[in-house]
């Protein structure tokens, strides 16, 4: 009868445990493939630029045209009908996957109590998370990967394309839109932090009358609110965001740990230590590239071509304090 009780005991204990399977039952596939489309909603990067096909290996070559063909009129007179001879030139560029990772931890007690639906909070928390981090390597060049090209605007600033603000939000965002035109390309888009939602709405023209009914009008706009627009560095970006490209590696991924030691990665310290604080963690995964091909077009062929610009803040003067008289 005591080996009964005892035996009996363990199965109620065991009955209890959380152990990695019961976690990862709330992560399936298809969970996994809603993070993924997630994380491209939540990143402005990922949902204005043209995705390629995903990557076969860690590098994947671009094909960019470096120059045109020329054609010439035949010249019957002098040159005996003879066809002169063009070339067309390509160059290379690359697209280095990088891998993007975060960690969830979770308290136990939180997985066993089935009135809360851990996955829905957890969710959005990740999509989040990843978006904010691939923008603001994606535009600003914060903490990216070694191998990534710099940032969309470190690279504007790098050639040139910025344009000083002035007090006319309408005719600066003309200045912008010329600067990618004269580059040749058409600007699709223009991107900014979501303070600028309120300049566009009260966006006057020259004679101080609402816009309306314009090519900058009908522009398509888009505000990055996750946090990752800089504001010190531009009020806004205009350009053909399909010039743009990324390219997946390796779509979400999950595996859930329950004995790590989870650690701050910039000092070091030990945030979460799993086994002894009864907790479980969620780590997401995910490789991924990016590049600006900016290929050679009938209109500008210099390598000071880009197909961005932006708009560069103005320069606060503070005044003098006022003097006691």
């Amino acid at each position: 009868m005591p080996n009964k009780k005892k035996e009996r005991v363990k199965e109620m204990a065991n009955s209890k445990k959380i152990d990695r399977t019961d976690v990862d039952a709330l992560v399936e596939v298809q969970v996994a493939n809603e993070i993924f489309e997630g994380v491209i909603k939540h990143s402005k990067a990922l949902s204005m630029f043209k995705r390629l096909p995903n990557m076969t290996s860690d590098k994947t070559k671009l094909r960019v045209l470096d120059s045109l063909p020329v054609t010439y009129f035949v010249d019957e007179t002098n040159n005996n009908g003879r066809k002169n001879i063009t070339k067309m030139a390509w160059d290379k560029k690359y697209i280095n996957a990088a891998e993007l990772a975060v960690i969830v931890p979770i308290k136990e007690n939180d997985l066993a109590d089935s009135s809360i639906d851990i996955w829905a909070a957890i969710k959005p928390r990740l999509e989040e998370a990843l978006g904010k981090k691939i923008d603001n390597a994606i535009f600003n060049g914060v903490e990216k990967p070694a191998d990534w090209r710099d940032g969309l605007i470190p690279s504007i600033i790098a050639v040139g394309a910025e344009v000083n603000a002035t007090d006319n939000l309408y005719s600066d965002i003309n200045d912008v839109m010329v600067k990618v035109e004269t580059s040749g390309y058409n600007v699709t888009d223009l991107l900014g932090g979501v303070e600028l939602k309120g300049k566009f709405r009260m966006l006057l023209d020259k004679n101080g009358q609402p816009v309306k009914g314009t090519e900058i009008d009908g522009l398509k706009r888009s505000f990055l609110d996750n946090g990752a627009w800089d504001s010190k560095n531009s009020v806004l970006v205009a350009g053909d965001f399909s010039q743009a490209v990324y390219s997946i590696r390796q779509d979400i991924t999950y595996k859930v740990l329950d004995q790590a030691i989870i650690q701050d990665p910039s000092t070091g310290e030990i945030l979460y230590n799993l086994a002894q604080d009864d907790m479980v963690a969620l780590r997401v995964t995910m490789r991924l590239g990016w590049e600006i091909p900016n290929p050679v077009n009938a209109l500008n062929e210099t390598e000071t071509r880009f197909p961005f610009a932006s708009l560069k803040p103005a320069t606060v003067i503070k005044s003098a304090p006022a003097k006691n008289n």
